[in-house]
């Protein structure tokens, strides 16, 4: 694992992602304040970040829902589908005061299959995460960063009205901590591999049902 210098030092300026339009360009989002820290947004780099989201991505706790686990060249080839993608899927890591705590996709709901289960509106953006590592998990940090994502998402895309998630049903952790950031459950939907909880805040009113 690289230490949190070596992930500091690591962080020249690079190009952003392709065709930044889709997303309004993550990589130039900014860190914000939150009550935990400084957190941001880093647009992954495979050849810094690749060994640290493989670690995480077969960490028993993640796998059981993102079903990454295996061998370095899984995790490349779900990270490089994003990457070398059209802009619509951006990698992220969410860092906490200069340290990665845990892996970020923020993604056009309305432009992803997940759109053909729930009435979509332009502009939805979606969110998957991650909390890296056991030591971070189970003590509220992920409802703490929903929050500050969502904020995020709503501030800088002046076009989006909407934030929405569709995490695994059996992942009660999860949906306990989207609907401590704000998030109402809408619905429960199908996808292929699970029955998830549609999870939605909205830039107004976010606790309207």
């Amino acid at each position: 694992m690289s230490s949190t210098s070596d992930f500091l030092t690591a962080r020249e300026p690079g190009p952003l992602l392709a065709d930044d339009d889709l997303l309004d360009a993550p990589a130039t989002w900014g860190a914000v304040a939150t009550p935990v820290g400084r957190f941001e947004l880093v647009p992954v780099r495979p050849a810094r970040d690749l060994a640290l989201v493989h670690r995480w991505m077969n960490d028993p706790a993640v796998a059981a829902f993102w079903e990454l686990a295996g061998p370095v060249s899984t995790t490349e080839r779900h990270l490089r589908a994003q990457l070398d993608g059209d802009g619509r899927s951006a990698p992220c890591l969410g860092v906490l005061d200069g340290t990665p705590v845990g892996y970020w996709e923020i993604y056009r709901a309305d432009l992803d299959p997940l759109a053909r289960h729930y009435p979509v509106r332009p502009h939805d953006t979606g969110i998957h995460l991650l909390i890296g590592d056991a030591p971070h998990r189970g003590r509220g940090l992920g409802s703490v960063l929903l929050t500050a994502v969502a904020d995020l998402i709503l501030d800088r895309r002046p076009f989006c009205t909407r934030v929405v998630a569709e995490p695994d049903m059996r992942n009660t952790p999860s949906v306990a901590a989207f609907l401590s950031a704000g998030f109402r459950r809408s619905a429960e939907v199908d996808l292929p591999g699970k029955r998830a909880a549609l999870m939605i805040r909205d830039r107004t009113h976010p606790l309207l049902l």
